[in-house]
């Protein structure tokens, strides 16, 4: 819990950006940022579809991230939580089409 807590003040500026809309609850969906998850902490995550966001910068393509990513997304979908990976460079790009496409695929 204190590591959450600790992530919710270290924001980097596409989590605060998304964050930020996902604050107005876009489709009528309620998002939680830097929820716990057994041994992770989810970027954002709707509990009423089981949906993590996770926003992904450079860094997820290097080194061993790509195959700790993919352990964290198999330990989630073993329990029913789909991801959704979000580029944070689009999030700085086009916001307002990775709010459609998270409501979209809230809602699918």
């Amino acid at each position: 819990m204190r590591r959450a807590k600790q992530l919710r003040r270290a924001m980097s500026l596409p989590e605060v950006l998304l964050w930020r809309e996902l604050r107005k609850r876009p489709g009528g969906l309620k998002f939680r940022h830097q929820h716990p998850a057994g041994p992770y902490i989810l970027d954002f995550y709707c509990a009423e579809v089981d949906l993590a966001i996770e926003v992904d910068g450079e860094v997820h393509g290097r080194g061993d991230r790509p195959e700790r990513d993919g352990v964290r997304d198999a330990w989630l979908h073993e329990r029913d939580v789909r991801v959704l990976r979000i580029l944070a460079s689009d999030v700085l790009r086009d916001l307002d089409a990775v709010i459609l496409h998270i409501v979209t695929t809230a809602r699918a």
